[in-house]
């Protein structure tokens, strides 16, 4: 008796045809990275080259006296900056939930076909992000882009309940915004032994096998709550599974090489997988009318 074929799901055919499209973006922004050094040297051309065997440390984006806030002080600016843009609804309003990561994401760097809130906050948990969702309630956003996870690892949080946090994350998310495209991203590598973050100690003790395998738990977990995923984790990955030294400051955060990826990568996700569904109908697959 012959075994019967495996059907092989419509959406998990185009995410793999996607995900190889933004791997050939990358394979053409590698090749353009010269030229991002041009384009980023005159902001930074006061800082001295060092050759050496550790990767080049490219200086954080600068926020003035905001990079020094408490976590309280951060919470009251993205408040007010939310209220700011409920009040005055723009057109295609795309925003970014997580930690540093988001944070840090250069204005100048972001795609110009969208209107952005920034709802990053540095050192972000799971935990801490589930709590504020509130602070954008009343927005009225055509996506919301969730990363969020790597500062649980860092500090020792178990895999259930990072899972768990980020599950509710998007059931709330999904209830309250039931018109918004939910795309939930991939938690990104670290960069191994070649890391030079201060406490890099931290980040040697969290395998990148480990975060391997929490990002496909949580490509479950956002297939099942009909949600998107992309999956931005091999697009910075290199053959030892670590975040390219090039793509990043001190093998954790991002450089603006890296924030290039991340910016194609939005761009080819929202073309291709969002904003076809969006001309014809509201929401992503199973989300309310």
């Amino acid at each position: 008796m012959s075994t019967p074929a495996k059907i092989f799901p419509t959406w998990a055919f185009f995410s793999v045809v996607i995900n190889g499209i933004l791997m050939l973006a990358i394979a053409l922004l590698i090749l353009r990275q010269q030229g991002l050094t041009a384009f980023f040297g005159s902001a930074h051309s006061a800082t001295p080259v060092k050759h050496n065997s550790q990767p080049q440390v490219t200086p954080t984006p600068k926020l003035g006296p905001r990079h020094k806030f408490t976590y309280p002080q951060w919470v009251d600016v993205l408040k007010k900056e939310a209220k700011a843009k409920a009040e005055k609804p723009p057109q295609n309003l795309s925003i970014l939930a997580g930690d540093s990561l988001s944070l840090w994401f250069p204005t100048e760097l972001l795609p110009e076909d969208r209107n952005w809130l920034n709802q990053g906050i540095s050192g972000e948990t799971s935990d801490g992000l589930l709590k504020r969702l509130d602070l954008f309630d009343r927005t009225q956003p055509h996506t919301i882009f969730v990363m969020i996870g790597i500062n649980d690892l860092i500090r020792g949080a178990s895999d259930e309940t990072i899972l768990e946090n980020q599950q509710q994350i998007i059931s709330y998310l999904r209830r309250v915004h039931p018109k918004a495209q939910i795309v939930v991203q991939s938690i990104l590598p670290h960069g191994g032994e070649e890391a030079t973050w201060e406490r890099r100690e931290k980040l040697l003790a969290i395998p990148n096998s480990r975060i391997r395998k929490l990002n496909q738990q949580l490509q479950d977990i956002a297939t099942k709550a009909n949600v998107k995923y992309l999956n931005l984790h091999p697009l910075f990955t290199n053959k030892q599974g670590n975040l390219r030294p090039e793509f990043s400051t001190d093998g954790l955060h991002l450089s603006p090489q890296g924030y290039l990826v991340w910016r194609s990568a939005l761009q080819i996700y929202t073309q291709i997988e969002l904003d076809k569904g969006y001309k014809g109908e509201v929401g992503t697959r199973g989300q309310g009318e």
